[in-house]
């Protein structure tokens, strides 16, 4: 009934310290806000939980790199955990899952037919999870809502989808 996001894993690393960006001054004006699925369940079943912000960027690509410096804190056996970044007005700009020092950016949808195809593939993966869970099969049902959120990741608002495909390009 309720499909949760990849979990969130504890950013403490190992010498017990939060992962911190320290040459971002933190400026709320930054247009571009790394973030991550609030983890507290109650937000999570609410349905209206917004992203925990993690840094704020001048630009898409100190924001790229932002996100592979978190995933630096992230253990090398623990699971992957969906990030975002966002622009000011909270539109998808490029997403991925982070995990052992390393980002897998999701390619954004090209057309608005590619976004629909997206949309209805995503909805009945999260459809199976729901069997599977009623099945009793845990494992099967977590997997089904990652390859779920992964799908659900190149959903990147049209404004952004030809640069965010840009970018991705010139990181490669």
């Amino acid at each position: 009934m309720f499909d949760f996001p990849l979990p969130i894993h504890s950013t403490i690393r190992p010498n017990g310290h939060t992962p911190q960006f320290p040459d971002i001054t933190v400026d709320p004006n930054h247009p571009f806000a790394l973030t991550a699925p609030n983890p507290l369940p109650a937000a999570q079943m609410s349905g209206l939980a917004a992203p925990m912000v993690l840094a704020r960027f001048a630009t898409l690509a100190e924001a790229m790199q932002g996100a592979i410096d978190h995933a630096e804190g992230i253990a090398p056996d623990a699971a992957s955990q969906m990030m975002a970044i966002l622009d000011r007005d909270d539109r998808l700009v490029l997403a991925g899952a982070a995990s052992d020092c390393a980002v897998a950016w999701c390619h954004p949808v090209t057309s608005a037919a590619e976004a629909r195809s997206v949309v209805n593939e995503a909805s009945q993966l999260r459809a199976q999870a729901g069997r599977a869970q009623d099945w009793r099969e845990p494992d099967l049902a977590q997997r089904l809502r990652q390859r779920a959120d992964l799908l659900d990741a190149r959903l990147v608002d049209p404004l952004w989808r030809g640069f965010a495909a840009r970018a991705l390009q010139i990181a490669a």
